[in-house]
């Protein structure tokens, strides 16, 4: 499995420059609200995706004042051997990839690459927001493992896009309009087929661990709702024609799906507490976790930012004894509350690393 040795941040976000080396194993990151332990954990992420986890645009990841950043990282790769992977990002919208100080061809070949998971309490946008957020889960966690998936989303949305622009344009162009209907749903088929199979394996997984985390208090599910259990989309669409030229926009596809969570079959975000909500989100994390060690073979590495905030302690006991699995990875955990993180950790091993940080400057601390 990957397993990040060192990173080198310079300019990102809040750290103007910092190299750090990690344990294959667990990797505690303690410090105040604001120093910089997300920004830390965004960093691997970004190194794995190629993008902030929290930041749509890269302009909010430049440190204040300056115009570039700069992130590399050296894996112990799965199989054995080293990889350096490398990323640099100017104001300018230029995006560097490289692994071994080889480029990329296209950026979309390094997704997957460097498997990763996190949870993260942003992660509740998932509950409390539209679909999108749903949607962008769902499709994180198939680009990774599925390189069709991707190269299927991309032509999919671009397509997408130009139909969009001719009905914007109030253009009635009836052959046109119909050939983009066939490309979406050629396009689209595949990936419905492959959200509806992802759902079907998460949900007993999330189940299970939401199960051990609450004690098995309430039954969680997940339930897939797409146009395309209705029929074949170009059919869809040819029916809502009129209606999309009225709208200037296709109302129909799988960039309408969504993901409703549910606990004893109402909707959880109407229904669930703040704790319950959290319990369900990293119960759905860890099933990403578990289906992707599947799909790999290896485990991914795990970031877990502040972990604990609206978990009582009887939860958070539980989720502990499941992260001191064996069969996890590499793991990265934050929290604000030092002594707790020392006194959990210590007690599942000793294989461990611990920094803390201020102002975006991390130190080691020998233990």
């Amino acid at each position: 499995m990957p397993s990040l040795q060192k990173i080198v941040i310079q300019d990102f976000r809040n750290i103007q420059l910092q190299e750090l080396t990690f344990s294959p194993n667990i990797n505690c990151i303690s410090g105040g609200n604001g120093e910089g332990k997300t920004n830390l954990l965004d960093a691997i992420w970004y190194l794995s995706m190629t993008k902030s986890a929290f930041c749509p645009s890269d302009r909010f990841n430049f440190r204040y004042g300056t115009s570039a950043f700069a992130l590399s990282g050296t894996y112990a790769m799965n199989g054995g051997g080293v990889s350096r992977f490398s990323i640099s990002v100017t104001d300018g919208g230029e995006k560097k990839i490289r692994r071994d100080d080889k480029p990329y061809t296209r950026i979309s070949e390094h997704i997957g690459v460097l498997p990763i998971v996190m949870v993260s309490p942003a992660d509740i946008a998932m509950v409390s927001e539209s679909g999108e957020e749903r949607r962008k889960f769902v499709n994180s966690v198939l680009s990774q493992m599925d390189r069709p998936y991707l190269g299927d989303m991309q032509q999919y949305n671009r397509i997408l896009l130009q139909r969009n622009k001719l009905l914007k344009a109030g253009i009635a162009d009836e052959d046109l309009l119909g050939a983009f209907d066939e490309r979406l749903s050629a396009y689209a088929r595949p990936i419905f087929e492959r959200r509806t199979s992802f759902c079907e394996s998460l949900v007993p997984v999330v189940q299970q661990y939401y199960a051990e985390i609450s004690g098995g208090r309430e039954q969680v599910g997940i339930e897939y709702r797409s146009d395309l259990q209705k029929g074949e989309l170009g059919e869809i669409l040819r029916s809502r024609r009129e209606r999309d030229q009225i709208f200037h926009f296709t109302t129909a596809g799988i960039q309408r799906d969504d993901f409703l969570f549910t606990m004893n079959g109402h909707p959880i975000r109407r229904y669930g507490s703040q704790g319950q909500q959290k319990s369900f989100l990293v119960a759905l994390k860890f099933a990403q976790y578990e289906v992707m060690k599947s799909a790999y073979g290896y485990p991914p590495m795990m970031l877990l930012d502040d972990l604990f905030d609206k978990l009582d302690m009887g939860r958070v006991g539980n989720l502990l004894r499941m992260v001191s699995d064996k069969s996890f990875g590499q793991i990265f955990l934050s929290d604000s509350n030092k002594v707790r993180t020392e006194s959990i950790v210590d007690s599942l091993t000793s294989d461990r690393s611990y920094f803390e940080t201020a102002g975006g400057v991390f130190t080691p601390v020998n233990e």
